[in-house]
């Protein structure tokens, strides 16, 4: 059985879907088993834009602003973490900036995890090519197993 377990979380329900099927692992097959769930969220936006009448342009955050931002995830992770240590689950948070696929996959190795669970937004076509797909490329890319569960039907991209 696994017993670290490394979940990417971005903010949106569609994200946290990969949460409940942790929670029935934990309460079926790993009872007695200490386990140990990384929640891990990445902010990819270094950057806001800026308008002033017709002109815009790219500022990055400002430390304070970054720092804030940080701190804004941190505590979703925590928050959203609640229901695992309800049953026992050791929870831990990471928050990373950059490039989200580079970021989990840095986290697989950082943190020794043994199982990467992660939701799919499930787009397909078009729009998996205009937004790419965070998943499939740390499927591509991970040395451990990736349990993927799709966003289930009427949730919205949150």
């Amino acid at each position: 059985m696994f017993s670290k377990v490394l979940v990417p979380l971005d903010g949106s329900k569609v994200g946290e879907g990969a949460i409940p099927v942790i929670e029935q692992l934990v309460d079926k097959l790993a009872k007695g088993m200490k386990v140990e769930v990384i929640l891990i969220g990445v902010i990819t936006l270094l950057r806001h834009w800026v308008v002033v009448g017709e002109a815009s342009a790219p500022v990055s955050y400002t430390e304070e602003e970054l720092g804030l931002i940080k701190q804004n995830v941190e505590n979703y992770l925590v928050k959203t973490g609640e229901s695992l240590k309800k049953r026992g689950v050791t929870v831990r948070t990471m928050v990373s900036t950059g490039n989200a696929a580079d970021e989990i996959i840095k986290a697989i190795d950082d943190t020794k995890a043994d199982l990467l669970a992660m939701s799919s937004h499930g787009r397909s076509g078009l729009r998996r090519l205009a937004f790419g797909s965070v998943t499939d490329k740390v499927l591509h890319r991970s040395k451990v197993p990736v349990l993927t569960v799709r966003a289930p039907e009427g949730t919205k991209n949150e």
